[in-house]
């Protein structure tokens, strides 16, 4: 089998045969290990609208400033995730997950015992930022480095945690609240997914070469090939290549509106006549959808490509947009949510793999990290207009509409993207 790169020119095969290896696969560990990151990460992440009633009702605390210090919150941690790629790369993803866990634990505890917006700022502007970036970067780009030939199947089981993570935790963090406060709930919730990451940690391995393994479990004989480690684009040559430019406009334009429904669904829901606990369902509901979207476009992009997987995913959620813009009850709005979560959760699952199958995996980590750092920054925008949006208008209805055209014109944008080779 011969293999090319994105510029056309051969790539260096390494062979491998369909049997396993005499030591067990090491890669679903990996696979596990950032699952669960992933989960405690994310299921505390999408609590935010959970909580933002109750700490308004009980501390008087400005609503506009709260949004303004999450959407800091995001831009922040998706900046930072150039340094945390860059640093799996060099060091491993063990260091850096476990360091982000100590982290992202300390900036919620400093939320849960504020008495004021500057420690909220410093806890959820700064510190909280610092860990959170220690997270999706480090686990996508180690996963896509242990696999190949079912690179898109084990990037989607992994990244689920974060949408079973939007099924499960936000009803339990609003039953908290509703039981033991909104401090004692984030106190709860941010020390256990605390020590659940930093566990993980310590499964992480960089690569499989670094353990004496082949990628996806195979042994080194036969008829399946792979691009060795030492063929990968570095980020500079990533830099100089229009596909990366694409795929960073793609997804800046489709971040820039992706927190909308996590962080303004519980509200919206509410403002259609839904109670906090019922309200919250909303977020299930795009965590249900983002979970089967994962799992469905994730191995399909194996078979029908990364390309065609990116072009479906956006084609949904531009629709889903334009359908939550016209909901007029919460019945309407319940299958609009599911569609955006579905995908959500396929455009996202494509985009390791996408930028491994196009750059190689020797620098995946700092690839990805890079772009996700540029683009993913436009995610802070996203909720902070929708709520001045909201004040305006008095409704979400625009914010949501404009989301649909930022995801339109992300589509047109995936259609440029190159038909890449199927891996056998």
């Amino acid at each position: 089998m011969v293999l090319y790169g994105s510029g056309g020119s051969l790539v260096k095969p390494v062979i491998f045969s369909v049997q396993p290896v005499e030591t067990r696969f090491f890669g679903w560990r990996i696979v596990a290990a950032g699952f669960t990151v992933l989960f405690v990460v994310y299921g505390i992440q999408f609590s935010f609208g959970t909580f933002v009633g109750d700490v308004v009702d009980d501390t008087g605390w400005s609503e506009n400033q709260l949004q303004l210090i999450f959407a800091i919150y995001i831009g922040l941690y998706s900046a930072l995730s150039a340094v945390s790629g860059w640093l799996t790369d060099r060091m491993g993803p063990r260091p850096v997950v476990a360091v982000g866990a100590l982290l992202l634990t300390s900036g919620y505890l400093l939320w849960a015992t504020a008495n004021s917006m500057i420690i909220v700022a410093i806890g959820m502007a700064i510190v909280a930022p610092l860990g959170m970036s220690c997270s999706w970067v480090p686990c996508n780009a180690t996963v896509v480095r242990w696999f190949v030939v079912r690179r898109g199947f084990a990037t989607a089981i992994a990244t689920t945690g974060g949408s079973l993570a939007n099924i499960l935790v936000p009803p339990i963090a609003a039953v908290l609240v509703s039981a033991y406060g909104w401090r004692l709930a984030i106190l709860i919730m941010s020390i256990t997914g605390g020590l659940c990451m930093l566990l993980s940690s310590v499964v992480l391995e960089r690569d499989p070469e670094s353990i004496g393994q082949i990628p996806d479990g195979l042994s080194a004989t036969g008829i399946h090939a792979a691009p060795d480690l030492s063929d990968g684009m570095t980020p500079a040559e990533a830099w100089r290549n229009s596909n990366y430019w694409k795929i960073f406009g793609m997804y800046a334009l489709t971040f820039v509106a992706v927190f909308v429904p996590f962080v303004h669904g519980v509200q919206y829901a509410q403002s259609l006549g839904a109670s906090l606990q019922t309200a919250s369902t909303v977020i299930s509901a795009i965590g249900i959808g983002g979970l089967i979207g994962r799992l469905v476009i994730g191995p399909i992009s194996d078979r029908i490509g990364r390309k065609n997987s990116v072009v479906l995913a956006l084609l949904i959620e531009t629709l889903a947009f334009l359908a939550m813009a016209a909901a007029n009850n919460l019945w309407m709005l319940y299958p609009a949510v599911a569609a955006f979560g579905f995908a959500y959760g396929g455009g996202v699952v494509v985009f390791p793999p996408l930028v491994a199958d196009l750059f190689g995996r020797a620098y995946a980590g700092a690839i990805v990290g890079r772009i996700f750092a540029t683009s993913g920054t436009m995610a802070a925008i996203g909720p902070y207009a929708a709520q001045l949006l909201k004040d305006a208008f008095g409704n979400y209805r625009w914010a949501l509409i404009l989301s649909g055209l930022a995801n339109g014109l992300a589509l047109l944008l995936a259609t440029q993207l190159p038909r890449m080779p199927r891996r056998s």
